[in-house]
């Protein structure tokens, strides 16, 4: 594969969301096969494009470089034939070589990661803040909300007048974040178009009472439970946040470092156990309570069956939040 092919497979796996990693030779030692300068892309499937050497090579290579695409993490690796398993010395990652063809090579491995996905449901103005914020810090925005118009979230990639989960679903990426900043418009429906897709973070901006009555609905609706209780709510960080640009910003470091905070390993093919790093925990009361405070977000009044009625309301497009 030449420079040309390399770079129209990079390209393909972009348009299409695949994460990959570039590989280079930038030493070897005869015999090996490769040569400095050979280049190849491995995703995470363990596909090669290209030629970093054969088969002596190629699960050190593959292997680092899943390590790589799950932590976002440049890696310089040595292979030699002069030790069995696996070792660092200093900032090289230094394997033994799988055959006894000879040679030693040596690859940096840096992993090239599509921009992350931010689905947002709603037109509110944390809505619409979150749309404009977003982007700054690579994430592509999709704004989904019925009467949504493309005019009002110019930095948004897509805006689409629906909350139908099935429809936006073919445009989302797995592993996408989203938010649902609906505040009071088709809560529960966006909730449900949410769960539908295969987000790996879902954030619900509501205050923690009406969340758990919300929650509590989606599951009496047949929802899948874990995945329902996986929302987090109330949505964001603790920093007092009280107008929609400040609860859009605490939303938004939320999301942030969920992002980087992602699993650092898939379990290898040995059965050892990975380490993963912990997401920070998200406090209670903070976007929710900023909108308490100013709406009655979470509270139905006069209701004695809670969950039917806000149920009711969300069905209808309307609820005590954002009134």
């Amino acid at each position: 594969m030449n420079s040309t092919q390399l770079l129209a497979t990079a390209a393909r796996l972009h348009d299409n969301g695949t994460e990959y990693a570039l590989v280079s030779v930038v030493r070897a030692e005869a015999p090996a096969s490769a040569r400095p300068g050979d280049k190849a892309l491995v995703t995470g499937d363990g596909a090669i494009h290209g030629w970093v050497g054969g088969g002596c090579a190629q699960p050190a290579v593959i292997k680092t470089a899943r390590r790589a695409l799950a932590d976002g993490k440049a890696r310089l690796i040595r292979i030699a034939p002069d030790f069995d398993g696996e070792r660092e010395i200093g900032d090289v990652l230094e394997f033994g070589m799988a055959c006894h063809s000879g040679g030693t090579l040596e690859l940096f491995i840096d992993p090239v990661l599509p921009s992350p996905q931010l689905v947002i449901f709603g037109t509110s103005l944390v809505a619409g803040t979150l749309a404009q914020i977003a982007p700054r810090v690579g994430f592509v925005v999709t704004v989904a909300a019925q009467g949504a118009l493309v005019a009002d979230f110019p930095d948004a990639k897509h805006v689409f007048d629906t909350d139908d989960g099935a429809t936006i679903a073919s445009h989302v990426a797995p592993r996408a974040y989203v938010v649902v900043a609906t505040q009071g418009r088709r809560d529960l429906q966006s909730l449900r178009a949410a769960l539908a897709l295969d987000a790996c973070y879902v954030a619900f901006v509501a205050s923690n009472r009406k969340a758990a009555v919300l929650k509590e609905a989606l599951c009496a609706a047949g929802a899948d439970r874990p995945a329902v209780e996986a929302i987090v709510a109330p949505a964001g960080y603790p920093i007092a946040a009280s107008t929609p640009e400040e609860i859009a910003l605490s939303v938004l470091a939320a999301v942030v470092a969920r992002r980087r905070a992602r699993g650092v390993l898939e379990v290898e093919q040995s059965g050892k156990p990975v380490t993963r790093i912990k997401t920070p925990p998200v406090a209670t009361g903070v976007a929710g309570g900023g909108l308490e405070r100013g709406t009655r977000c979470g509270s139905v009044e006069g209701l004695s069956e809670p969950v039917a009625e806000v149920a009711t309301i969300a069905e209808g497009g309307h609820s005590c939040c954002g009134h």
